[in-house]
C-alpha cells in the first residue's frame, strides 16, 4: 500500500506543517521525509529550541523551515484573515493569543496557501486538532460534518480482507438530527451516518480498496429492534441515493459482513454481504473498540484517525504513535 502512497506523493510534492516541531518522533519522522525527498517540512516552533532538539535526538532536519508563531513576520495578516474567519465570535487579541499556539498557526498556515497539508496531535488532543480546522479550513462544499476513518494493514489471511477500512471511529459521538432554533430538524441523524458512509468509501479508495461497505449493527436486515437499528438501515438508503454506484448494504452483523456463508444466506445476491472491506459504525463506542480489538488480537496495523470532510488535509496522530507511525501518518495525509 505504502509504496503506492509514495509514488504518488513524489510525483505531487506538497509541504507539510508539523504542529509540535520539538517533539522527537516529529523530527525523526521529518529526518526521514526529507532524506527521502518526498515532501517539504515545515516545523512550528521556537528556532533555536527545534535545532537544539534535532542536535540532543541526532536528527537532519536541515532541510525543514521552522517557524515561530512569536516571531512570524507575517503574524498581522494572519490576525487579520482569523478575525475575518471567525465573523466577530473572537476578537483581534483572541486570534492574535490562539495563533501563538502551534495548533492553531499550523492550521493558518494551511489556509493561507503557505502548507498544502498539516499533521498533529503527537502532544494535542484530537479534539484540538479538529477545532482549529473547523474554524479557519472548514468543511468542503457539500459537507455537513468531519468524520474519520483508519485504513488496517495485516500480511495472510482473506485477501479482501487484508487491508480494510473502518469509521468513524473517533470524531462523532452519536448520529443525532440537527435542529435550528424553532425547533425544525434540518439535518438527520440518517442523512449524517450516510454522509459518514459515502466520505469513508472515497477514503477506502485512496488506499487501493475496491470498497463494499458494510453499515454495521446488532442487527442484521431487521433481526433486531431498538438502539441504533433504524438509523443504520435508513443511512443506507440514503447512501446508496447520495451514491447510486456505491457497493453498500446493511444494515448487518459483522458476521453477516464478512462471512459469505452467513451474509449470503440472510442478504442473498447482495454484492457486500460476506466480501465487506470497509465498515460504517452507527456509535464511536463500537467504532473505537472495533478497530483496536482488529489492532490488537486482529495482527492489523492501524493509520488514523484520517479526517474527512474537511477543505484541506489535515490529520490527527495518536499521543502514543512512534516516529515510524508519524512517517506513514504524512506519507497519508499529503496523498490525500
Amino acid at each position: 500500500m505504502f509504496d503506492k502512497l509514495i509514488e504518488k506523493v513524489k510525483a505531487q510534492p506538497k509541504t507539510i506543517v508539523f504542529t509540535e516541531g520539538t517533539d522527537a518522533r516529529i523530527q525523526e519522522a521529518t529526518a526521514k521525509l526529507l532524506a527521502e525527498g518526498l515532501m517539504k517540512v515545515v516545523l512550528v516552533g521556537n528556532v533555536d529550541e527545534v535545532k537544539a532538539a534535532a542536535v540532543k535526538g541526532g536528527f537532519n532536519i536541515d532541510g525543514a523551515e521552522i517557524l515561530d508563531p512569536e516571531t512570524y513576520e507575517g503574524m498581522e495578516e494572519m490576525v487579520e484573515k482569523m478575525v475575518e474567519l471567525r465573523k466577530g465570535k473572537m476578537t483581534a487579541d483572541e486570534c492574535r493569543a490562539n495563533l501563538l499556539k502551534g495548533n492553531y498557526f499550523g492550521t493558518m498556515l494551511v489556509k493561507m496557501g503557505k502548507a498544502d497539508c498539516l499533521l498533529g496531535g503527537a502532544t494535542y488532543s484530537t479534539a484540538d486538532t479538529i477545532r482549529p480546522a473547523l474554524q479557519l479550513v472548514k468543511t468542503k462544499p457539500g459537507a455537513h460534518l468531519v468524520s474519520s476513518c483508519f485504513i488496517l494493514t495485516r500480511e495472510g489471511g482473506d485477501e479482501n480482507l487484508r487491508t480494510i477500512a473502518m469509521g468513524d471511529c473517533a470524531v462523532n459521538l452519536d448520529y443525532t438530527d440537527s435542529v435550528d432554533k424553532e425547533g425544525n430538524v434540518t439535518f438527520t441523524g440518517a442523512q449524517k451516518l450516510a454522509e459518514v458512509a459515502v466520505e469513508i468509501e472515497k477514503c477506502a479508495r485512496v488506499f487501493g480498496i475496491d470498497p463494499k461497505v458494510a453499515m454495521l449493527s446488532f442487527s442484521t436486515k431487521g433481526s433486531g429492534k431498538g438502539g441504533t437499528v433504524a438509523l443504520s438501515a435508513e443511512a443506507t438508503k440514503i447512501a446508496k441515493e447520495l451514491n447510486p454506484d456505491m457497493a453498500i448494504d446493511g444494515e448487518m452483523q459483522f458476521d453477516a459482513a464478512v462471512s459469505p456463508t452467513v451474509g449470503q444466506l440472510k442478504f442473498p445476491g447482495s454484492k457486500v454481504a460476506g466480501y465487506a472491506n470497509t465498515f460504517v459504525f452507527p456509535l464511536i463506542e463500537a467504532g473505537n473498540i472495533g478497530y483496536k480489538i482488529a489492532q490488537r488480537l486482529g495482527g492489523y496495523a492501524a493509520y488514523g484517525p484520517i479526517l474527512l470532510g474537511l477543505n484541506a488535509p489535515i490529520n490527527d496522530l495518536s499521543r502514543g504513535c512512534d516516529a515510524e507511525e508519524v512517517y506513514k501518518m504524512a506519507i497519508i495525509t499529503a496523498a490525500l
